[in-house]
């Protein structure tokens, strides 16, 4: 096999014979000196001649830098085609960076290596199969049947339902499961700002103990056949109890007193009794009453409802996961399931202020009180749904 002449031996070789054919050498003779045929250094002399051994040497770097340069191109062009072919967005998950790794080979016919590298993803990450738990399918199917049962709750919501019942789970687990099947979170109220003096002191009166602050609010909604009905919501503002719900087609200045009093005598008299200035509220008969069994008025400023949030967030949330999703054929099917959610309010439906807690949890939640059902026992990983609803009679 002909040995293969480096640059500098090339060089050094044409300076050889450049020195015979000086000395009177025939180009032929010096030529057979060097030990190559006179094509070769025709060839050798069109590319070397002239050049020098340090010359040669800074030339040879030079191709080494850009055939470096040109790599280093063809490679962000190809990041480029990759990044452009990968899907839209940002790529957080590993299995969606996998799928994206498995697309751009198919399409632009490259190494796993180079994929994966250009989408930041780990080799070992891609080749391994993902394996879930062994309970993953139970545990979707009772947060499914949950969310449909609670369709306004959110996942953290749902999460301390599930640990209600027996699941050990915790929030970011119960996130992924509920994005990952395309749950929808309710929207979150716009915040309001308070009413404030110029001494930097809130105008709102704050609860601090129970039965020191109550707040009470009228809402109104409609039987199948169109007439009104109206209701009177009674709330612990420290406890985020709600006390009672009177339904009535009408509600008048008396029907406030009859509630109250029923009130005050099971759960005591409160320190103040917080409303708007409602015919009803501010009514002489009213503020006589309440001043004559010892609790003091709390009237808020006309047109600032946010200085009553505690009821204007209880009257939303019973309009959002009751109200706006039943229809009442009469008023006592409308008093029974009002009721019934009243209680589940108060002793099963996870509370964000409170740590996920209800306000008065029971041991045992009677399932004529519960809307829905609650789950009353923990959920085995063989099992694949919770208790259906039952039918309110």
């Amino acid at each position: 096999m002909a040995k293969r002449h480096t640059p500098e031996e090339i060089i050094t070789k044409l300076r050889q014979v450049d020195v015979l054919v000086s000395q009177g050498s025939s180009v032929a003779d010096a030529v057979r000196s060097i030990a190559v045929t006179e094509v070769t250094y025709y060839r050798w002399r069109q590319e070397y001649g002239g050049l020098k051994s340090d010359q040669v040497k800074r030339m040879k770097e030079l191709e080494t830098e850009n055939g470096r340069l040109r790599k280093a191109i063809a490679d962000l062009t190809l990041d480029k085609l990759i990044l452009q072919e990968a899907a839209p967005g940002k790529l957080l998950s590993p299995a969606r960076r996998r799928q994206c790794v498995d697309h751009v080979r198919a399409v632009l016919l490259i190494s796993e290596r180079r994929a994966c590298r250009a989408l930041g993803q780990h080799r070992s990450t891609q080749r391994k199969v993902p394996r879930g738990r062994d309970d993953e399918e139970a545990l979707t199917a009772d947060l499914v049947e949950l969310a449909r049962q609670y369709g306004r709750y959110g996942y953290r919501k749902i999460s301390a339902l599930l640990r209600g019942a027996g699941w050990i789970v915790n929030d970011k687990r119960v996130e992924r499961i509920w994005r990952q099947e395309g749950l929808k979170v309710p929207a979150r109220q716009p915040k309001r700002s308070r009413l404030w003096l110029n001494d930097g002191s809130c105008i709102r009166l704050r609860p601090e103990r129970r039965n020191h602050v109550w707040a009470y609010d009228f809402v109104e909604d409609r039987t199948h056949d169109g007439r009104k009905f109206r209701m009177l919501n009674v709330v612990d503002e420290y406890t985020h109890e709600c006390l009672s719900i009177r339904v009535s087609r009408k509600l008048k200045a008396a029907d406030v007193i009859d509630v109250l009093s029923d009130l005050f005598i099971m759960r005591g008299v409160p320190e103040h009794i917080r409303s708007d200035n409602g015919p009803e509220f501010i009514a002489v008969a009213v503020q006589r009453w309440i001043k004559a069994v010892g609790a003091k008025t709390a009237y808020i400023m006309p047109g600032s409802p946010w200085e009553n949030g505690s009821v204007e967030s209880f009257n939303a949330r019973l309009r959002d996961e009751l109200l706006d999703g039943e229809i009442f054929y009469s008023l006592r099917e409308a008093e029974i399931i009002i009721e019934s959610w009243r209680r589940h309010y108060n002793t099963v439906r996870p509370h964000a202020s409170l740590g996920y807690r209800p306000p008065a949890p029971e041991v045992v939640v009677p399932t004529h009180a519960a809307w829905p059902a609650a789950l009353t026992r923990p959920a085995p990983p063989a099992r694949l749904h919770v208790a259906p609803r039952p039918t309110v009679h």
